[in-house]
């Protein structure tokens, strides 16, 4: 069977008609938000939608909203080709790539545009995170200012460290429902904190979207997929699998009655820190509310982000007790 060659849009109007002319003849339509630069991770995403809708969408757009300026935005990696390759592979196929040039670009914000290249004096009182932290959408002055929060979901975890992120990614993931106007979203487990914002977002906004975690893709020796590990070197690579090992160390012992989780944490630091990695959050946290925990006593998930040389990783896992 030759492979499906999915209908490449770039415009909002025309993938908003095409949703509604797939809706309008009964067909369901299931999203899979992804930045680019696709690993069997994304592919598992489209698999997974295929259960639960006709059709399937797979958008394409590295958001500048949730990048502050001294993040990583310039170098993110992209191939569109190789995307569309891969997308060709996936059984069942893709029936739209949305592909969109600036989703933050509106045309007629000419005079807007014009009063923020001539001066910013405003976005610490009135954009970012309230502290002066911007993003790249407000440091180039686009004119855009309104903003999706889930306030109390976002603060921990890469909310630390990233204080733009998380609005960034609710407000772009807000953007593409009403665009695509899907009947299903497919999110990966491995951005657990963004996978339950999400939820969270959607049950308080009334979407009518159901919202699917899909598990974790790891290569066969155990790391977790992730577009930024192309950045790292053989070296750094082979450091990193220091942190699903920790995280698997740390599952099996609570399965053997250790519940104290300042021990399994300060254990996988050691572990991560001995490996040549750099520290920036290790959590167990309650895995609906996301509320630290010190003792086990339910359902909880082990949180992971650390630097190896300039990439920076995240990683959990699920221990259910």
């Amino acid at each position: 069977m030759a492979a499906k060659e999915p209908l490449v849009i770039t415009a909002k109007d025309e993938m908003r008609k095409w949703s509604r002319e797939m809706r309008s003849q009964g067909k369901s339509i299931g999203l899979v938000p992804t930045m680019g630069y696709l690993h069997q991770g994304h592919l598992s995403l489209i698999q997974e939608a295929h259960k639960h809708s006709h059709l399937i969408v797979v958008s394409i757009y590295v958001n500048p909203g949730q990048f502050s300026p001294s993040e990583d935005l310039s170098t993110y990696p992209s191939d569109f080709h190789g995307d569309m390759l891969k997308l060709k592979s996936v059984p069942g196929g893709v029936d739209v790539v949305f592909c969109p040039k600036n989703l933050y670009d509106y045309n007629n914000d000419s005079d807007e545009k014009q009063k923020n290249k001539n001066g910013n004096e405003n976005l610490g009182a009135g954009g970012g995170d309230g502290n002066g932290v911007v993003s790249c959408v407000e440091e180039k002055g686009s004119g855009h200012e309104t903003w999706v929060r889930v306030e109390r979901l976002e603060k921990g975890l890469c909310g630390k460290s990233r204080p733009v992120f998380f609005r960034g990614v609710a407000t772009i993931v807000t953007k593409l429902f009403h665009i695509v106007e899907p009947d299903v979203a497919v999110f990966g487990k491995k951005d657990y904190q963004q996978w339950r914002i999400i939820q969270r977002m959607v049950r308080d906004l009334d979407f009518a979207i159901e919202i699917v975690g899909s598990e974790i893709t790891r290569d066969s020796d155990g790391l977790a997929l992730s577009s930024r590990n192309v950045h790292l070197s053989p070296e750094e690579r082979q450091k990193a699998l220091s942190i699903s090992r920790s995280l698997s160390k740390a599952k099996a012992a609570a399965k053997e009655g250790q519940v104290k989780c300042r021990e399994l944490k300060d254990s996988a630091i050691l572990t991560i820190t001995q490996a040549g990695g750099r520290i920036d959050y290790a959590e167990i946290v309650d895995q609906e509310n996301l509320k630290s925990v010190e003792v086990m006593k339910g359902p909880v998930v082990f949180c992971i982000a650390a630097w190896f040389g300039k990439v920076r990783l995240i990683d959990n896992m699920e221990i259910d007790i």
